[in-house]
């Protein structure tokens, strides 16, 4: 019986090696449903997965992946099969080798956990890297022969992936594999020649592409990415792109067509060919006959143009030149703003005749923001823009993460900054339940802290991808922060985070408790940047109880609320006692902080204007 090589070996050599196609294409064929965790198909029916494995094996592969693209621990938890990580892809590993034999080689899968990480999300390096070396590590006890990291967007995730593999094992070969659109390029923008370099950087033992494209789109991308690296190249795509047929996903790829283009990408200089979504055994068996035909390889070398993927050489804005705005909190002096809520309609002319009043009141700025409780008002971005061309005051636009992914959100700012916006309060966003269309969907691609690291890139001249963009934005980074948030150490770490990715200014949620306040401002001595209080003017006791209870993150201390309850009177006495306490809180954190936010509660900006009287009554 053949006994075959340790597959580094293989990676030294010139011969063409073919991988299996889809699994999960195949499990849907046979009958299993789409919303079944196919990761935990391996324990339940075992037979099923092996059958997939026999028949790619019988068409010519040499390597087969196993059952286990989505099963790491956050994905298994969408499932509830979290705590069955070691189990699954043990199993899955042992399935495999024994479906095949010792003749054909076991390739451990592992694709991205489908959470956002740092700089993007929430989750750590150091987290995602467990979540990595938990699967890896019951892969390679399962006795898998190499581990391919396939499907990645995110560079910086597969980083970790890839980390996480090298601590268990030095060895162990590694297959890291990017996906990437009709361009080219990842869904973060990073071009092939920027994750080819890194990748080999870091110490991949073969660089490829699999999914998301069918084979003429991954020729060219290969093309470009054999231009940097000496590394073994892999390719896997698609049967194509998949069309809607009776609502069913149907590839149309033919196995020749596959098979054509196989011969391209291994002219180019692939080592290692397979399938990804739509492709079956037929059309593995084709790309067997092919690869016989070119086996050894006669690399055609492309003739194209690499790509320049430093940072770009241009004038990065200083904080002090981006606004006037700007310039007052970096110089230190106490900056005002009132925040207006944009109109229901396309007309703007009553928010407009209230703006106009408090740039005659001398108030530095308008806050404007971003379908505040997940209502439906005029966009922020069209009306900071009417305001400042209209009445000539400065804006603080709000940007929240909620109805926008990450390319809607990166040509929202490349477009605002080239109309002139320049002040940015970047914030996650209310979730739409809470407006009047509960049905409406959330997007969420990122939130605050990685939407903070986006804005910071932009102003640095990169796009995602870390791709140059010519000119850089100069956007002046606010972010939202609770000083009076129920876990406050949560709270105070996405505040470091931001910090971290960005932050320039950051504005608060209304503050009602000073003694809270004091608390929080302590213990950011270490991250402080300019602080700007929320202020918010009641205008009676049931507009302090609707606070208190129904508005996330605002806390109304209880002595507030009593003298609320005091001054129930009459709608007079219940404004003016919600003025006076206005006024004492500006007067309480004045010298604390950097500026002030006051709100114009239901509209009423003359109102909010009274407010600011403490400020001329302490400079006379």
């Amino acid at each position: 019986m053949k006994v075959l090589k340790p597959f580094r070996e293989l990676l030294a050599a010139d011969g063409i090696h073919v991988f299996d196609g889809a699994m999960g294409t195949l499990l849907y064929a046979k009958g299993v449903y789409v919303n079944r965790c196919y990761d935990e198909i391996s324990l339940s029916n075992p037979a099923l997965v092996q059958e997939v494995h026999r028949e790619y094996v019988k068409a010519g592969a040499e390597i087969v992946q196993t059952n286990t693209f989505g099963a790491n621990r956050p994905k298994l938890e969408m499932h509830g099969f979290q705590d069955r990580v070691q189990e699954i892809n043990y199993k899955a590993a042992k399935l495999a080798r024994e479906a095949v034999g010792p003749q054909v080689y076991v390739a451990g899968s592992i694709g991205p956990l489908g959470i956002r990480i740092e700089p993007w999300g929430p989750t750590s390096f150091d987290e995602a890297k467990a979540f990595f070396r938990e699967q890896a590590e019951a892969l390679i006890d399962g006795g898998v022969d190499l581990i391919v990291l396939e499907t990645f967007t995110d560079l910086t995730e597969i980083r970790q992936a890839l980390a996480a593999v090298r601590e268990l094992s030095a060895d162990m070969v590694v297959v890291a594999q990017m996906t990437v659109g009709e361009d080219g390029a990842t869904g973060y923008g990073t071009a092939p020649e920027t994750f080819t370099t890194r990748l080999d950087e870091w110490g991949a033992d073969v660089i490829g592409l699999n999914c998301s494209v069918g084979p003429k789109p991954m020729l060219e991308a290969i093309e470009r990415m054999a231009a940097v690296t000496e590394k073994p190249l892999s390719a896997q795509p698609n049967a194509g792109l998949p069309q809607d047929l009776q609502g069913r996903k149907i590839y149309l790829c033919s196995p020749e067509y596959m098979a054509k283009y196989a011969r391209r990408l291994i002219q180019s200089g692939v080592r290692f060919i397979g399938g990804c979504c739509g492709t079956t055994p037929e059309h593995i068996k084709t790309l067997k006959a092919a690869v016989r035909a070119l086996s050894p390889a006669k690399r055609i070398e492309p003739v194209i143009q690499v790509l320049e993927t430093k940072c770009p050489d241009v004038r990065i804005t200083p904080p002090e030149e981006k606004s006037r705005f700007a310039r007052k909190i970096v110089q230190g002096e106490f900056v005002t703003s009132v925040e207006i809520v944009p109109p229901r309609g396309c007309d703007p002319t009553k928010m407009l005749e209230g703006v106009r009043l408090l740039k005659a009141a001398g108030v530095d700025a308008v806050n404007v923001p971003d379908g505040p409780r997940a209502q439906s008002r005029m966009g922020a971005i069209a009306t900071s823009l009417i305001i400042e061309q209209q009445v000539g005051i400065e804006t603080v636009t709000h940007y929240c993460c909620r109805d926008r992914n990450l390319l809607g959100m990166t040509s929202d700012l490349l477009g605002a900054a080239a109309l002139g916006l320049r002040n940015i309060l970047l914030i996650t966003g209310d979730p739409p339940k809470m407006g009047p269309y509960p049905d409406a969907t959330a997007v969420f691609d990122i939130d605050s802290i990685g939407l903070t690291n986006m804005v910071t890139r932009l102003n640095l001249g990169l796009d995602l991808g870390g791709n140059a963009i010519g000119q850089p934005t100069s956007y002046f980074i606010g972010v939202g922060v609770n000083p009076c948030a129920v876990d406050l150490d949560y709270e105070i770490r996405r505040f470091e985070y931001k910090v971290e990715a960005g932050a320039e200014f950051a504005i608060t949620q209304p503050i009602f408790d000073i003694g809270m306040f004091r608390a929080f401002l302590k213990r950011i001595e270490h991250c402080r940047i300019p602080i700007m209080a929320g202020i918010w003017p009641l205008t009676s006791y049931r507009n302090a109880e609707f606070l208190s209870n129904e508005v996330p993150g605002v806390v109304v201390a209880p002595e507030i609320l009593e003298r609320m309850r005091r001054a129930n009177a009459s709608p007079e006495a219940g404004q003016q006692e919600g003025l006076a306490i206005a006024r004492e809180m500006l007067s309480e954190v004045r010298d604390l902080v950097q500026g002030v936010q006051v709100s114009a509660p239901f509209g009423r900006v003359a109102y909010a204007l009274e407010v600011f009287e403490v400020l001329r009554e302490t400079v006379g």
